[in-house]
C-alpha cells in the first residue's frame, strides 16, 4: 500500500495490519477489472467497510473506546444509554415492549440500557441486536455478561430486518456508515465520483464520469451549487430507512448521528461535503489510505431520512440536536445522583456529560430522529427543542 503524503503523519499499519488491508485492495482492485475499470464510491465504501472477513467492520480489528479508531456517546460512560433508557421506558408504557438495535458495536449501549430499564421496572420483553459481524456479536455477547447477566436471557442476535416488528428500533451511528455516492455539480453538469486503480501497486484513485440512473435523479431534486460543488447522497441510508419502515406494524425508530437537514447540509459553504475517515483516534479524508483499517463515514441528510421514512409509511415524531434530546431525557437528574462530594465518581460524569451536550463537542452535531408509525403519542425527548419544522 503506497501512504499518500497528506496522511504520512499518522501511526503506520502494523505487517499484519498492512497485510490484510493488501488483501482487501487485492479483492477490490479485481472488482473493479471485473467491473471494466471502474465502480462507484459507494461501491468501494461498502466493500471497504463490509466486504465478509476483510471489510473494516467484518473483521476483527479493536474500532470502538480507548485505544480504538474513534469513541462513541455510549463508550464515554453510561449517561447516554441511560438517558436512551428513559425514552425507551415512555414507550415500554405505551406498550412497545421489544427493542431492535441496529449494529450494536462493543455492546456498551445494549448492556447499559438493559440495566437502567431494568432498574426503571421496563426491562423489555426482548432485546435483538441486527449485526453482521461475528466478530462485534461475541463481543457485545462478552459486554453483556459481564454487566448485565441477569438480562441475558431477553437478548437475541440476527442477520436480518424483522417482518411485523412491533416496537422500538434503535440505532446509534449506523446511517453514517452506510454506502454513500460522491457527486459533483460542475456548471449545468451532474458528475459522480467512481474509483479506478494504478498498478503494479494497487492504488487506487478518483474518476470523475457523468451521473445516471438513481444518483442522477437524487441529485436534480437538490439545489446543489453550480460551481465545482462536491457532496454526497446516501441512498442506501434512505432505502434502509424505508425498508424498516414497511417492516415495521407499530412503533418508533430512534436514530443517533452526526448530520444536518438538506438546506444545511447542502450549504454553499459546504462545497468539498462530508465525507471523513477515522484512523486509530485520527481523522482525515482519504478514503483510498488504509482500505480495511479505517472507518468511512458521511454525516447524515435527515431530511432524506424523514423523507424516505415517509414513503415507507412512518411519521417525524420528534427530531432534536442530542444535547437537548439528553436533557430532556433527564440527564441532569441522572447526573445529580452521584454527589459532586464524590470527586472521585462525579468527575469523569461530569466530563462526559460536558462532552455529550457542549455544542462544541457532541451536542449539537449529533442529532436524533424519531419516526413513528401506527404511533403519534408526544416523545419524552422531544418535549422541548423539537426541530421537526427545519426537515
Amino acid at each position: 500500500m503506497i501512504i499518500p503524503p497528506h496522511v504520512a503523519h499518522l501511526p503506520p499499519p502494523s505487517a499484519d495490519a498492512q497485510t490484510h488491508s493488501d488483501q482487501l485492495s487485492a479483492l477490490i482492485a479485481d472488482e473493479i477489472d471485473a467491473a471494466g475499470g471502474h465502480i462507484s464510491f459507494a461501491r468501494y465504501m461498502e466493500l471497504a467497510l463490509y466486504a465478509p472477513g476483510l471489510g473494516y467492520y467484518s473483521a476483527g480489528s479493536r474500532k470502538l473506546g480507548e485505544g480504538g479508531d474513534f469513541v462513541t456517546a455510549p463508550e464515554l460512560s453510561p449517561l447516554f444509554a441511560r438517558c436512551l433508557a428513559r425514552q425507551l421506558a415512555q414507550l415500554h408504557a405505551a406498550g412497545l415492549r421489544h427493542v431492535l438495535e441496529l449494529g450494536a458495536g462493543s455492546g456498551a449501549l445494549a448492556a447499559d440500557v438493559l440495566l437502567e430499564l431494568d432498574a426503571l421496572g421496563a426491562a423489555p420483553d426482548s432485546y435483538s441486536i441486527l449485526e453482521l459481524s461475528a466478530d462485534l456479536r461475541e463481543r457485545q455477547h462478552a459486554r453483556i455478561m459481564q454487566s448485565a447477566p441477569a438480562l441475558r436471557a431477553r437478548v437475541r442476535w440476527t442477520n436480518t430486518l424483522p417482518q411485523g416488528f412491533e416496537g422500538v428500533i434503535m440505532a446509534n451511528e449506523v446511517l453514517d456508515a452506510t454506502p454513500a455516492h460522491r457527486v459533483i455539480r460542475r456548471q449545468a453538469d451532474i458528475l459522480e465520483v467512481f474509483v479506478r486503480h494504478e498498478t503494479p501497486d494497487v492504488t487506487f484513485v478518483r474518476q470523475e464520469l457523468h451521473a445516471s440512473g438513481p444518483v442522477l435523479e437524487a441529485a436534480r431534486q437538490l439545489d446543489l451549487p453550480h460551481d465545482d460543488y462536491e457532496t454526497e447522497i446516501n441512498l442506501s441510508a434512505r432505502v434502509l430507512v424505508r425498508s424498516l419502515a414497511h417492516q415495521l406494524k407499530r412503533g418508533v425508530m430512534l436514530f443517533v448521528d452526526y448530520g444536518f437537514p438538506a438546506r444545511e447540509y447542502y450549504h454553499p459553504q459546504r462545497s468539498r461535503g462530508t465525507l471523513m475517515c477515522h484512523y486509530r483516534q485520527h481523522a482525515h479524508d482519504d478514503a483510498f489510505a488504509f482500505p480495511g483499517l479505517q472507518d468511512i463515514t458521511t454525516h447524515v441528510d435527515f431530511s432524506a431520512i424523514a423523507a424516505a421514512a415517509a414513503l415507507g409509511g412512518a411519521q417525524v415524531l420528534g427530531y432534536a440536536s442530542q444535547a437537548q434530546f439528553l436533557i430532556n431525557c433527564g440527564i441532569t437528574d441522572v447526573l445529580s445522583e452521584t454527589p459532586a462530594s464524590d470527586t472521585r465518581a462525579y468527575a469523569p460524569l461530569a466530563a462526559a456529560a460536558q462532552k455529550l451536550l457542549s455544542p462544541a463537542e457532541m451536542g449539537e452535531l449529533f442529532k436524533v430522529i424519531a419516526l413513528g408509525k401506527g404511533f403519534d403519542a408526544p416523545l419524552q425527548g422531544f418535549a422541548r427543542g423539537d426541530k421537526s419544522h427545519t426537515l
